[in-house]
């Protein structure tokens, strides 16, 4: 496995290896190279190597483990954004990190109620569209809640689009196939709200029907050559989650 990069400092050694680990090039038990090995491949010092390490053990990817050396440590609490899976599945062709499964893919036609996702696929507000959930979990556990708001025009190209269950492939890429329009993705925007009741049982949070939840949410817009065609709204669990983002 090829270790070089261009960056020079600590934080782009940590970047390196932690974008290695959310894409599951390293996972849970491999051991990083030696300080040489990476003062080697990065032209950097000991000091900035030992500092890169820090950062990726704070972050709980990373462990000591005597004379194994360096390792990755499974750890529930980091969790990816949906843009970041997507450059996975780009990348590695896998769909989950280790640890990581999906449950309950559902499908529907729905009248759009949320004017901040109406205005971003450029609909007016309760025009139906479709709208694919599923929870991700890691090590069982429920994490995130990936909604999928999309434009109905994909349906006369992806009638799948309405079936319950998981996609293969990722309808996106069945779309340009058959109707040759690259697929672009915007940047992540990242905002936090009150979850609703329905979130809350998804991420099987127990609350108080009068309690207010806070939680993050991160939309992320695609786009056509026609137009906007999805809005990804990830809802995660309350708690120290790490969102790895893409990068």
């Amino acid at each position: 496995m090829a270790y070089k990069t261009s960056g020079t400092g600590y934080a782009d050694v940590a970047a390196h290896f932690r974008t290695l680990i959310r894409d599951g090039e390293l996972t849970p038990g491999d051991a990083l190279p030696s300080v040489q090995e990476i003062r080697d491949q990065f032209n950097v010092s000991a000091k900035t190597v030992s500092r890169a390490f820090a950062v990726l053990k704070s972050e709980g990817h990373v462990a000591s483990r005597g004379s194994l050396g360096t390792v990755v440590t499974a750890n529930p609490h980091v969790v990816a954004t949906g843009a970041a899976r997507l450059d996975r599945l780009s990348k590695t062709g896998r769909n989950y990190a280790a640890g990581e499964t999906s449950t309950d893919h559902v499908a529907m036609l729905r009248s759009c109620a949320d004017l901040d996702i109406a205005e971003q696929l450029g609909i007016e507000l309760h025009d139906e569209i479709v709208i694919r959930r599923r929870v991700f979990r890691q090590d069982g556990r429920p994490t995130v809640v990936a909604r999928s708001c999309i434009h109905p025009r994909a349906l006369a190209v992806v009638p799948e689009l309405l079936q319950d269950g998981q996609l293969r492939p990722f309808w996106q890429t069945t779309y340009t196939e058959r109707s040759g329009l690259k697929v672009s993705r915007g940047p992540e925007r990242r905002g936090a709200r009150l979850a609703s009741g329905d979130e809350l049982e998804a991420l099987e949070v127990q609350a108080p029907a009068t309690a207010a939840v806070p939680v993050l949410v991160l939309h992320t817009a695609f786009h056509d050559e026609t137009g906007p065609l999805e809005v990804w709204e990830d809802v995660y669990a309350p708690g120290l989650w790490q969102v790895s983002s893409a990068v």
